[in-house]
């Protein structure tokens, strides 16, 4: 009888073309379950809370396995972290879960940050783990901006033209910035989102701080539903999956 696995993954996404296993590059699913694989003899799946795009980082990232071999949860642990190898991916809790629960249609809201450098200087130790922004932005412009989007939208202008999802009409429970010292960061929170959503909306507050739009400038992109009237779409580098709530 197989027992049901719930995992807590941290990983840089650097290296990876995104949480799914894709055909052109080495994903964060593929590379745990290869891991899997290396201590199991078995090929398992993966099932992750939710996908992250090439370049996207996670410290929260929530996903669950079957395993037919009987191990003790810590056991699964050590075991994941050993040949996961030089892998930039950590597992940080494991707990065995019943058979109902699911990592991505459990989920009841996901969290993400999106985290900018603002200083004129270029990043060194965080290089790639956040958009560097050399001018001077106004994070309190961004955040009374940022709650023209809070609520429930048609967010077809913050959708990347690749996006998947059958409906463009999200809720967003949370949206806000703050500054932190030369940090300026991003949070948003809803069960789901489109793809592309935060980073496009990260790429206008962005003009809406640097001052080149006004909030209503977001707004009636918002209202457009139009792909071809967002402002900015932000780099990956600056975003992270942060938690879900289940």
């Amino acid at each position: 009888m197989s027992k049901r696995y719930k995992i807590l993954i941290e990983y840089d996404g650097r290296p990876y073309v995104g949480w799914q296993r894709q055909i052109n590059g080495v994903g964060v699913q593929g590379a745990i379950e290869t891991a899997i694989k290396k201590f199991t003899g078995s090929d398992v799946t993966v099932i992750g809370s939710g996908r992250t795009d090439t370049g996207v980082h996670a410290c929260g990232q929530v996903a669950h396995f079957d395993l037919n071999k009987d191990m003790q949860p810590e056991k699964i642990m050590g075991a994941l972290n050993f040949h996961l190898g030089d892998n930039p991916i950590s597992i940080l809790h494991i707990e065995e879960v019943s058979e109902d629960f699911n990592a991505r249609f459990s989920a009841k809201q996901r969290h993400y940050t999106y985290k900018i450098l603002n200083r004129h200087a270029e990043p060194t130790f965080n290089l790639g783990l956040v958009w560097h922004v050399y001018h001077p932005l106004d994070a309190v412009l961004m955040h009374e901006a940022a709650q023209i989007l809070v609520g429930t939208h048609d967010f077809t202008t913050f959708r990347s033209v690749h996006c998947q999802s059958k409906n463009p009409i999200k809720t967003m429970d949370a949206l806000s910035v703050e500054r932190r010292g030369n940090d300026i960061w991003v949070h948003a929170s809803a069960k789901s989102f489109l793809h592309h959503q935060i980073r496009s909306i990260t790429g206008c507050l962005k003009l809406v701080g640097a001052g080149r739009w006004t909030s209503e400038d977001l707004k009636a992109a918002l209202y457009a539903k139009d792909r071809a009237e967002l402002g900015f779409n932000a780099p990956p580098d600056g975003l992270y999956f942060m938690k879900v709530d289940y």
